[in-house]
């Protein structure tokens, strides 16, 4: 267990894609293996600044890195790399839009997205988290100020997505990036007018 501590703590940097592919590269010849694997998962956070007033807060992610190396007959060693972001947005219903003379119900949403990556290529959780909260009704912050208010409430009244729209969006935007191998998108909104859930999943390989 010290070993895994060990490889770590080497790390100065924010964790990416491309430092979870070193940590599984230099685990195998520390431990004199052949083949291993490193799955972490934590609580990413993201300094956030509201979309009027500027002021600042931090947002959290629940994030899992898992990566598997495997020495060749060459004696170098294949990766695979994956990796999921838990990323709570807000939906508001058209349905509900359309129908009332008053108002929308919303709804906050989790976007689940399980990514296979090239582990050649760099990414952040940054950059997958702004696949999700870039197709929501409107993305999240830790705190806002009331002309902050304002402003989302507007912008998913103006941007309102069923829990079906919100995986087939996200989709889109993990099939036309290249790092990524394959996917899988769930969405699940907890609804504000019912006492159960909307669901909705769609997995692709490219």
């Amino acid at each position: 267990m010290s070993r895994f501590m060990a490889i770590l703590q080497q790390q100065d940097e924010p964790i990416d894609s491309t430092s979870v592919v070193s940590m599984v590269r230099e685990m195998l010849p520390l431990l004199d293996a052949t083949e291993g694997r490193v799955q972490f998962t934590y609580t990413h956070f993201v300094k956030k600044a509201a979309p009027v007033s500027g002021v600042e807060s931090l947002m959290d992610y629940e994030v899992t890195w898992m990566s598997k190396g495997k020495k060749n007959a060459t004696g170098s060693i294949d990766v695979e790399l994956n990796l999921r972001a838990v990323v709570p947005v807000m939906s508001l219903c058209p349905c509900s839009k359309e129908i009332s003379d008053f108002g929308a119900h919303n709804q906050r949403s989790h976007v689940t997205m399980t990514v296979a990556l090239d582990p050649k290529t760099k990414m952040t959780v940054e950059d997958l988290v702004t696949a999700a909260e870039s197709e929501a009704s409107s993305e999240l912050w830790g705190l806002l100020k009331r002309p902050d208010e304002k402003w989302v409430t507007e912008r998913s009244y103006s941007n309102p997505k069923f829990v079906e729209d919100l995986v087939r969006d996200v989709a889109g935007q993990l099939k036309a990036d290249e790092r990524i191998l394959s996917f899988v998108v769930e969405a699940e909104n907890f609804e504000s007018i019912h006492n159960h859930s909307a669901f909705a999943k769609i997995s692709l390989t490219k």
